[in-house]
């Protein structure tokens, strides 16, 4: 599936799901432009992400469990928007086997506050 073309039309979440599963690592990149990176994430078993320096979106793809930033819980599903700026403490916790999330990391790089 990658390279994916700057002009790309449509990723399905099967050939990515595919693409991702050859895998070693949780995630992978299916679209960068500009400020925009894209990427399709799947933790296994244990979500051990750390904070990252641009804000992000997760749109859920497969799965539910409950997701955690900055200390508050929600639960979510299928279908479910999630933000997170940049630099806050965040994860995925009690997620089921099949859980997928779109990932969209956009806008500049913030440097750590101090």
């Amino acid at each position: 599936m990658n390279p994916i073309p700057d002009d790309v039309l449509r990723i399905a979440h099967s050939d990515a799901a595919r693409t991702l599963a050859a895998l070693p690592q949780p995630f992978t990149v299916l679209f960068q432009r500009a400020d925009v990176s894209v990427e399709l994430f799947a933790p296994r078993g244990t979500d051990t992400q750390k904070p990252h320096t641009r804000d992000e979106l997760y749109i859920v793809a497969t799965g539910s469990g409950v997701f955690m930033r900055a200390g508050e819980r929600t639960a979510f599903q299928a279908g479910d928007l999630l933000f997170v700026p940049a630099h806050a403490e965040h994860r995925f916790e009690q997620f089921t086997p099949d859980f997928s999330t779109w990932v969209i990391f956009f806008g500049a790089e913030q440097p750590a506050s101090t």
